[in-house]
């Protein structure tokens, strides 16, 4: 076990609480903040730690007892103590060796979710359809909070294009293996001879980006307001409260019509253009480093085609796990989990692999 790491986050811990009671840090919102979440990240693996150290000591005093000829009235219990503390400390070094894993930085953070239809036509914007409405109720059943920032809706009901964000507790940590093509074999209700089609959609799930990530010059924008088209209430269509934002350097477009009023609409399209802006930055950087994971769970590569749904089977594989599950009709509902913590689990198996390989 490595417990001079350990021992070393276990300092920086407790110089965070020394921090979070100094005045100056106190009345510095930004850096009590900043200290406050890191003190937030080690106070789990520094409670086990601790754990740890007094059950190695409970360990310690046994084992000086059994070699201690003068108390052999107590050897019995110091065996059943020895042989508890042993399987303890197994317990719990696997415990703090996962913590030690080191994690994805943007796991903690909401989520921008984009999906778009791609081949298929109206087929494929229906399943886009269906697919925000899996998410939603996903996200509905781990109480996040959600909110469509723009859409691009089509006579029969479906979507070209759909965008939300999505707020919850280690939101990007879970829905991140979602990004792919997303591809469904079934039957269109407008295909009268009963032949099963295959369709496309692509989804992008962007960490949210935070203002100390990204910093987007006035120069670099321009803004556009239009009226807005489409549901969303009698008032949509009497004011100029949509928005457009291009991002001249990159040639980025984001629109936002789904607001009340156009500083809302303004408010959340610079939050998507944020995250763009962010996950491109990310992207670069994986890609440099890609050799380094050849084998991972999701590469992030939105042409790479990471599950099907074939209706007619009732069937939903994910193609990087090689996992297939028979229940579409819990699925398409939000209950996503047969999927989604195996995606979890091959990833941190990978971590494990990884971790041994370099120690």
């Amino acid at each position: 076990m490595k417990t001079d790491k350990l021992q070393g986050i276990e300092n920086r811990y407790l110089t965070l609480e020394d921090k979070l009671s100094d005045p100056s840090v106190i009345e510095n919102q930004e850096k009590w903040r900043k200290f406050s979440k890191e003190h937030a990240e080690l106070g789990e693996i520094v409670t086990l730690y601790r754990q740890y150290k007094k059950v190695v000591e409970t360990q310690n005093a046994a084992l000086e007892i059994l070699n201690d000829k003068n108390q052999e009235e107590l050897f019995e219990l110091a065996k059943e103590d020895l042989k508890e503390a042993e399987k303890e400390i197994e317990k719990l070094e696997h415990q703090l060796h996962l913590l030690l894993i080191p994690k994805d930085p943007n796991d903690s953070r909401n989520v921008i979710l984009e999906i778009r239809a791609g081949t298929g036509g109206d087929e494929a914007a229906l399943f886009v359809a269906d697919l925000l409405k899996m998410y939603l109720k996903f996200a509905e059943h781990r109480k996040w909070k959600c909110s469509i920032v723009d859409m691009n809706e089509t006579d029969l009901g479906g979507y070209r294009e759909v965008i939300c964000t999505i707020d919850g507790h280690n939101a990007y940590s879970i829905l991140k293996f979602e990004s792919g093509v997303h591809r469904v074999q079934r039957i269109p209700e407008t295909e009268s001879s009963g032949r099963v089609h295959t369709s496309a959609v692509t989804v992008a799930v962007l960490p949210e980006a935070e203002d100390v990530d990204i910093e987007i010059s006035k120069e670099d924008i321009r803004v556009d307001v239009y009226r807005a088209s489409g549901a969303g209430g009698q008032h949509i269509n009497k004011t100029s409260s949509a928005i457009r934002i291009t991002h001249l350097p990159t040639g980025i477009v984001v629109t936002c019509q789904n607001e009340r009023d156009q500083r809302q609409n303004r408010e959340k399209a610079m939050q998507i253009l944020k995250a763009r802006l962010y996950d491109e930055a990310l992207r670069k950087t994986k890609s440099e480093t890609a050799q380094n994971r050849k084998e991972q769970v999701g590469s992030g590569d939105r042409s790479e085609r990471i599950r099907t749904y074939n209706y007619p089977q009732g069937r939903i594989t994910d193609h990087r796990i090689g996992v297939s599950v028979y229940q579409m009709d819990s699925f398409m509902n939000g209950y996503m989990e047969p999927i989604i913590d195996r995606l979890i689990e091959a990833d941190l198996n990978l971590k494990i692999k990884e971790g041994e390989g370099n120690g």
